[in-house]
This record gives C-alpha cells, structure tokens and sequence, in this order.
C-alpha cells in the first residue's frame, strides 16, 4: 500500500523568539515491511543549520537551528512511504507457546537476544508497576500462545480503558491513567509495555500514523489525522510483532511507522530550546492518503 504523508507543525509566539535549536523524528522508517521511499522536510523561516543522524535505535533524526528572531516556525514533512502486510510473520509465531519465548530471551546467547534484552529494563516513563504485572498475568495462562497471550492483553487494555483525547498530557504519570483508566493511544501504549516488561518479556514504543480516509461503511479509527502510537513485543528467532490497544488490532498495511524506542520520550516527534518566546500556541496537522501509482 503506498501513503502519501505530510505532517505540519506550527508554533505561534507572542514575542520574537531570537533563537531556538530544535530535533525531529518525523522521517517513516524502512525496515522489513516498510519502504519510505522520500522525504521533504520543509522549515520556515529557515535554518542557519541543518543536519540528519541516526539516534541509537535506528530512527532519522533531523537537527536544526534557527538564529534570526521570528514568531512562527513551521516545519512541514512531506514523505511517501510503501507498507506490506506482516500476514507470514503473525502464521509463524502462531504456536509458540508464551513460556519458551520467555525462557529463550532469557537464556539465549545469541548477539541480537543480549541487544533485544534492553527493551525489558524500565524506562523513563514506564516504571517497574506491580500492578500492571498483576494484570498482565490474567492473560498468560499455562501454556498458551505468546501472540495469543499479547493479543488478549491488548484487547483487555482496549475494553478496560477509556480513550479520552482530553484526560492526559504527554506528562501525564502512567499512575494517572491506570487509576483513571482513562488516556489517550500513547498512555495505552505505555501500558501495553509495561505489562509485558513486568513479565520479563521484551516490548517497545512505536509512533507512527494510520491511514486518514476509512474503507466504505465504516467509522475512521482512533487516531486518524494526528501522530499514533503502539506497542511492539519480541518473539526469540521471529522477529518484533505490533499491537494497537487503542483499536484493538495489529497493525498492517493501514499503519505506517516513524519511530521506536523505549518509551516516547525516545521518540518525541519534535522537541527543543527556544530563547524569548514568552507563550505559545501550537498546530498540529497530519494527513495520511493512500496513492495509486
């Protein structure tokens, strides 16, 4: 499925901003089932420098800073971007039972199983929580399948939860949301992770968007138009499967990933310092279209 995706942010000042150094990670990544095939990364006014790296985990981040006084930034990404579907990768890891997966991430030596192992340890926003291994352990019973395990855990946190785009902050305790049981895509996200680090298996942060416009007859998903989040859980010798506990799914081809790391604060979209700005107002505009070529 091929995307055609852009992205735009806007801050507004109420007084000149004189100078400001700013990082994004709004460039889709290529990996297995993802092709980002180009990408225009547009700000205004612009940048004195600007330069692309890559951060630990693989996403491209984009460095600039801006030293004339100005009262808006924009920055405008404009990317195409070709998603298969993982339908192979979901039949293999369909028997492997929950406790071999564990008892293999643990005790494997295998190099890519000692790096994968960093995505148990807590993070910083997704402590060690009792009461999320608690809850966590309804849904891995004897024997049971490791993807049908996740997958019933992600649907639990999809009907035990509320989403509520006006609850939390992305400062918001993951405390908060468990006692409210209330959030928004990336405190259920955050959940999701924690459970699973809670039971010693490896899980980690995606952001990413899902495609704007819904088939014929049905509603638009949970976090059309905006940046989405999930959660990703490593199965030894089969690779990293993606869950949606906001629409209670596994993404496929209507999802498109940006990012991954341990937590959001590993992947914020677009962070900085700004000197002189006094207040704020920021937009948000994203819109995901499928393309025929």
């Amino acid at each position: 499925m091929n995307y055609k995706i852009t992205h735009k942010t806007e801050y507004s000042y109420t007084h000149p901003v004189n100078l400001c150094y700013n990082e994004a990670r709004l460039t889709p990544r290529n990996f297995d089932y993802q092709d980002c095939t180009d990408s225009q990364f547009v700000v205004e006014p612009e940048p004195k420098e600007c330069r692309e790296r890559q951060d630990f985990f693989g996403n491209t981040v984009y460095y600039f800073t801006i030293q004339q006084p100005h009262n808006q930034l924009t920055v405008t990404v404009t990317s195409r971007v070709d998603v298969t579907g993982r339908e192979m990768q979901r039949n293999f890891a369909e028997h492997l039972s929950w406790e071999a997966a564990h008892q293999q991430l643990h005790t494997d030596v295998d190099p890519e199983i000692l790096e994968i192992r960093q995505y148990i340890l807590n993070s910083p926003m997704i402590p060690l929580m009792p009461e999320l291994r608690a809850y966590a352990e309804q849904s891995f019973t004897k024997d049971r399948p490791l993807l049908e395990a996740v997958e019933n855990l992600s649907t639990r946190l999809y009907t035990d939860f509320t989403y509520d785009p006006g609850f939390t902050t992305i400062a918001t305790p993951l405390d908060d949301v468990i006692k409210h049981r209330r959030g928004v895509c990336q405190d259920f996200a955050h959940l999701g992770i924690g459970c699973l680090r809670a039971l010693g298996f490896a899980a980690r942060y995606v952001s990413g968007y899902i495609e704007t416009e819904p088939p014929p007859d049905t509603e638009p998903l949970s976090g059309a138009d905006a940046s989405h989040a999930w959660f990703s859980v490593y199965l030894p010798r089969l690779g990293w499967l993606d869950f949606d506990p906001t629409n209670n799914q596994m993404p496929a081809e209507q999802h498109i990933t940006l990012a991954w790391g341990r937590d959001y604060a590993d992947v914020t979209p677009l962070k900085g310092v700004v000197f002189g700005s006094g207040t704020h107002e920021l937009s948000v505009a994203v819109d995901c279209k499928r393309e025929n070529f």
